[in-house]
């Protein structure tokens, strides 16, 4: 998982309130195997319009904010509460990183995604409604607004409308965050300490050993 201490880019405006995992990455793509792939799906509902007769290629909807040529490769989102809420799928974490996402902000999370996003290294960033609603503003403003979310000192800031916040996250996951770990690799930070008392283990208790050989 990359290490994640700072975010810096134009942030896309999506002002929709209980975005729900299926609107973020619909059920019938979820079938493949891989953890790739699902990018180009995110909020298909949306960001197409219908298909035409035959099974046409989708078009592009002009009026979806992720068509707009302003919000191209575009790092930071944001909504409006309960963003996630839904199914618990992982693939709509997987999706807005896959588009180039890194981090959501909004009032509320559907509480799944937000533990999925914390352990794919994807910052869910919570923020009042008030600060939520001048962030959209400026957005309106601004062409293309510039936001700066820092992990280490927990704000988010638009230097350009002189606007600034901090945000709360539990002391575990900034850490995890921070230093890109998730429960594999946080688990392996260990690995020495597993081997000793695996060696001590099979020492006090040889059967054991001689067990686990029957069984490979």
């Amino acid at each position: 998982m990359t290490p994640f201490q700072r975010c810096e880019g134009v942030v896309v405006p999506l002002d929709r309130l209980n975005v729900d995992t299926d609107q973020i990455i619909p059920a019938r793509f979820l079938t493949s195997i891989s953890r790739s792939g699902f990018g180009p799906n995110l909020f298909y509902g949306w960001r197409y319009l219908p298909a035409g007769p035959g099974g046409a290629a989708p078009v592009p909807n002009p009026d979806f904010e992720l068509n707009e040529e302003r919000f191209a490769g575009a790092p930071i989102l944001l909504t409006r509460r309960n963003f996630g809420c839904g199914s618990s799928r992982e693939h709509a974490v997987w999706a807005l990183q896959q588009q180039g996402f890194r981090v959501v902000i909004a009032p509320t999370f559907g509480d799944i995604f937000y533990q999925n996003s914390l352990k794919n290294g994807f910052l869910p960033v919570v923020l009042p409604e008030e600060a939520v609603d001048e962030l959209f503003q400026a957005a309106r403003k601004a062409n293309a607004l510039q936001l700066v979310v820092d992990l280490e000192t927990q704000t988010v800031s638009a230097p350009s409308a002189g606007l600034r916040y901090s945000f709360e996250i539990d002391g575990f996951s900034r850490d995890c965050l921070l230093r890109g770990l998730d429960d594999v690799a946080l688990t392996l930070t260990e690995a020495d300490a597993i081997r000793a008392f695996e060696t001590r283990h099979l020492a006090a208790y040889p059967w054991l050993a001689r067990d686990l050989n029957a069984t490979t």
